[in-house]
């Protein structure tokens, strides 16, 4: 079995005059079969012979100006063939997969089948198709009814996080710390008298009842004021991420500097005023407030009813095989997408990975737990842009790259060199397919 790179396989395909014969050998495999006729074959040689004769010395001749006879007769026509086939076949196999109207998903295995001098080249491909896909009901589904009510509770609990988001920390003087109140510390921890790495800091803004401390350290602090030492008494967990101190038990001699408090806003018209300056009393700002939730309930459920019709419509479809390839590819395509949207915040693939404590594996691990159901779900959504005959048109394509430059800051010059009308039109006619399903379905 001969391996050739297939990376360029998607080019302005040449017609190729040729024989193709897709036999179909398991689900979602076979094996395609085609020639590569005389004329093109010749072009090949010819092509392949201008490469290797620029570096060519041949004694009599100067550097690179050995002509084809002379090469024939010492090296033998044979000697440009593997150089010949592999200009020739990205486009060979491309016209060969076109005429046997199958869909890869895949690199091709390829073997040689018969390459003899003075006769059509015969290969062979071993591919892996994109399965079939059996339509089951996709239109008129009934999803659960979504609740889109907007409560007083609702606006209320609104109100009281912004009032929250207003708050200030004021020192309180000669009062006690309480549970949720900020202390800035000293502290300088040990085990069995001897100070540890990272046991010490000054000047540290802990907020009371946080939990980001060893368990039982902040519940020792409350009921204490600011100047005053703390001694205070803590085991380690068993499973603390320091081996050489889980389990061991440590005091911390601490000195609280500051207790400061969350002192919240009064909700009044200034408070509104403050907040929004596109109104002028508390009731007015309620009411906008009410309207921004009610906008996104209205979005949560609309795509809660989106995720449902698209679901039933997959699990009602039938797919026998996922491919792996598929599944891998769409991994990585997830894991692409998502460390560009990192670079584009100016955090590299490398920054990324160390700022997590992550691995590339691990990102693709992540990405690999849904991967098959995204894989099902868009050979669905294909399979109905087909069914449907859905044809998007040169205006949404205009306009699908009009959004795009903006959602990613680029020229539509841009867009348009990066993305083929193809790619364009397939993501409109799969977005179309999302809308149909949705619009038909039915609540209740």
């Amino acid at each position: 079995m001969v391996k050739y790179a297939m990376d360029n396989c998607k080019t302005n395909s040449r017609r190729y005059i040729m024989s193709a014969k897709w036999e179909k050998k398991g689900t979602n495999d076979g094996e395609l079969t085609f020639e590569i006729d005389l004329d093109k074959i010749n072009e090949g040689l010819d092509q392949a012979f201008t490469r290797v004769r620029k570096n060519l010395t041949v004694p009599g001749f100067r550097k690179g100006k050995v002509s084809r006879t002379i090469f024939n007769r010492m090296y033998g026509e044979g000697a440009l063939y593997e150089d010949a086939l592999n200009i020739l076949l990205p486009d060979a196999y491309e016209a060969a997969v076109e005429e046997a109207g199958i869909e890869p998903v895949d690199q091709p295995q390829i073997d040689i089948d018969k390459m003899d001098q003075g006769e059509p080249w015969i290969i062979k491909a071993k591919v892996i198709v994109k399965p079939e896909v059996t339509l089951g009901d996709y239109k008129g589904l009934t999803v659960p009814k979504q609740d889109r009510t907007v409560t007083d509770e609702d606006v209320a609990k609104a109100l009281e996080d912004r009032q929250k988001q207003q708050a200030e920390l004021v020192v309180q003087e000669d009062t006690p710390a309480e549970k949720g109140d900020t202390v800035v510390i000293d502290y300088v921890g040990t085990v069995d008298g001897v100070e540890f790495d990272g046991g010490s800091a000054k000047n540290y803004s802990l907020e009371l009842g946080s939990g980001s401390f060893i368990p039982g350290f902040e519940d020792q602090l409350i009921g204490h004021k600011s100047g005053e030492d703390v001694t205070v008494n803590v085991t380690f967990p068993e499973e603390y991420q320091a081996s050489e101190l889980a389990g061991k038990d440590a005091v911390f001699q601490t000195t609280i500097h500051e207790v400061k408090r969350q002192e919240l806003p009064e909700l009044d018209d200034d408070f509104a005023k403050d907040l929004d300056d596109g109104v002028d009393t508390l009731d007015e700002l309620k009411a906008k407030l009410k309207e921004e939730l009610q906008d996104q309930k209205n979005t949560a459920a609309e795509d809660a009813v989106q995720d449902a019709a698209i679901k039933q419509a997959v699990d009602n479809a039938e797919i026998k095989d996922v491919p792996e390839a598929m599944i891998d590819q769409e991994v990585h395509n997830q894991m692409d997408q998502y460390l560009g949207n990192m670079q584009r915040q100016g955090i590299s693939p490398k920054m990324y990975y160390q700022l997590t404590g992550t691995t590339e594996e691990d990102l693709h691990k992540q990405f690999e737990s849904d991967a098959e159901t995204r894989v099902k779900t868009n050979l669905v959504l294909e399979a109905i842009v087909a069914a449907e005959k859905i044809e998007p048109t040169e205006d949404q394509v205009n306009a699908e790259i009009k959004d795009l430059a903006a959602d990613y800051n680029m020229e539509e010059s841009a867009v348009r060199q990066a993305l083929t009308e193809d790619m364009l039109k397939h993501d409109i006619g799969v977005k179309e397919a999302i809308k149909l399903i949705t619009d038909s379905a039915k609540e209740a």
